[in-house]
């Protein structure tokens, strides 16, 4: 016997009350009748909910199971030992390429692996978060069809870019082979488009970047209050933003300003409070810096990731390094992914 089919007032709008909702913008993109928009960082009712039942099914924050996705990712549950998630290989890693770490935001393993899938034919574009060029260094969608236009993007915003519209945009312009990079919370939604299954959107998609992140924060309190009136930085003029223990504003004039991290969390995203994965656990590879300078932290969770990888690896595009000559960037990760796994209890 089927269940029966619910609408988004029945369900999702529940989440958005409940400030669960993190703007992944999943619901908006799969529903088959328009019926959402996406405003503010929200879903928006614009026209009747037929009741399809299809939203709620993509949703990363309705009917969540860690369980029914690891098995549909990876065949088998987490194991207690496995800390951030279940992996094939972890490796510190840098790109070779003196452009691309030049604007990257740590080792520029993400910038690499996009830029080799478009060159060989791997995949025609990747759904990724750029910068508006009317508001300065304010995330949003971009599809990136060149290793140029990759490379454009490259750096973290740690304000929130709703990319999976860059990934539909891919979908429309039936491009055939598509990347994705994106926060755990974004990562868990394509995972549950893949396991409805939605063939439209499914079926595109070639492989899957997680970002490590502990949460984001809204553009008016960072960027604005912080940074802005707070350091009296004009926006125009941020190069680079990272966090290593505290926040970190560099200029365009390579002045470094820093913020300290409880500070900046008074403007945490709310949704993000009740995240419970930092490392993305259901990424075909996970990227962070976790305190490291000029290298990234990467996990190659799946066999398509680690393939993807490797292959770039053995062109000489990326240099690697044991992770046990970074037993601080290890440890930090299993504190950090224990942490976000209890969040809830």
């Amino acid at each position: 016997m089927r269940a029966p089919k619910i609408s988004f007032e029945e369900s999702l709008e529940k989440v958005v009350l409940a400030e669960k909702c993190m703007g992944c913008a999943a619901c908006v993109v799969v529903c088959p009748l328009t019926c959402l928009e996406y405003s503010q960082e929200r879903p928006k009712i614009v026209k009747t909910c037929e009741a399809c039942g299809i939203c709620p099914r993509v949703c990363p924050r309705y009917d969540w199971s860690w369980s029914a996705l690891e098995k549909f990712v990876f065949e088998r549950e987490r194991t207690p030992e496995e800390d951030f998630g279940i992996y094939r290989r972890i490796v510190i890693a840098q790109a070779s390429d003196k452009n691309t770490l030049e604007v990257c935001q740590d080792g520029g393993v993400v910038t690499t692996l996009l830029a080799f899938a478009l060159e060989n034919g791997i995949i025609e574009g990747a759904a990724v978060s750029g910068i508006s060029p009317d508001k300065p260094f304010y995330p949003v969608p971009r599809l990136a069809t060149t290793p140029q236009e990759v490379l454009q993007c490259a750096g973290t915003r740690y304000t929130y870019s709703p990319s999976l519209l860059a990934f539909q945009e891919g979908v429309k312009l039936k491009k055939r082979s598509l990347a994705f990079v994106g926060t755990p919370c974004q990562i868990h939604a394509l995972r549950k488009i893949q396991m409805v299954p939605l063939r439209k959107y499914a079926d595109p998609l070639r492989f899957t970047v997680g970002l490590m992140c502990t949460e984001s924060f809204t553009y008016e309190g960072l960027m604005e209050k912080q940074i802005q009136e707070g350091l009296g930085i004009n926006l125009h003029d941020v190069k680079k933003i990272n966090i290593k223990a505290k926040v970190l504003i560099t200029t365009k004039s390579g002045e470094v300003k820093t913020i300290p991290l409880p500070e900046a969390k008074q403007y945490t995203r709310k949704s993000c409070t009740v995240c419970t994965d930092f490392s993305a656990e259901l990424a075909d590879v996970s990227a962070g810096g976790l305190g490291l300078s000029g290298w990234t932290f990467t996990i190659l969770r799946t066999k398509k990731g680690e393939e993807i990888f490797e292959g770039a690896e053995k062109r000489g595009l990326l240099k690697t390094r044991s992770v046990e000559e970074e037993k601080k960037a290890l440890d930090l990760l299993v504190k950090l992914s224990k942490r976000k796994r209890t969040v809830l209890s």
